[in-house]
Order: structure tokens, then sequence, then C-alpha cells
């Protein structure tokens, strides 16, 4: 007779095991980053209770833990083209002639 044992899973949010993995569940993008395959690799989710009547719905929703079914499927970075060039070149600086009238102080 085989020993079978089951292990215990945790159920995370979302009904899904703990360490899932987004691309277990839906189809992602090939380039897809590892910390959105990963959602429970997000940290610093809770911190302390703010008073109802100040709270706000977006405060509601970034509180929750995230899970595979709300992370990205796809991503599309941006090139950093223009940064690269700006930390080579220097930030624009305005050489022209100060027409302004001073202020008085007073």
């Amino acid at each position: 007779m085989a020993d079978t044992q089951q292990e215990a899973v945790n159920i995370g949010p979302g009904g899904v095991p703990d360490g899932a993995k987004t691309s277990e569940y839906y189809k992602t993008d090939e380039h897809l980053p590892q910390r959105f395959d990963n959602p429970g690799w997000f940290q610093g989710y809770g911190g302390k209770q703010q008073h109802p009547m100040y709270r706000t719905s977006g405060q509601d929703y970034g509180s929750r833990v995230p899970t595979v079914h709300n992370m990205p499927k796809s991503f599309h970075g941006r090139t950093q083209k223009f940064s690269n060039h700006l930390g080579k070149c220097g930030m624009y600086r305005n050489h022209s002639m100060n027409t302004a009238l001073d202020q008085s102080k007073v």
C-alpha cells in the first residue's frame, strides 16, 4: 500500500495557492519581468490604519496584496534614450538676457 501524504497548501488571496505564478494561470508575454510573474514578491502592504473618515478608495485598493488575477499580463518598457542623452549633455540652461524690472523689497 502506497503511503500518500498530502501537503497542506496555503490558499492566498484570490483563491490561488501561495507562491503561484501569473504564468501558471494566464497567458503572459514572454518578456514579462519576474516581479510581475511572482505577485508574492511584493512587500510593504498593510501599514498603519487610518481614520475611516479620511480613508480613500485608492488607499483601500492599494492596501490589498496583489494576486495573479490583478497582475499585468504584458509589459512594454520604454527606452531610456531621452534620459541617457540628458545625463551626458545636461539640462537646458537659459542664457538669455534678464529684462525684468527689479522689485522693491520695501
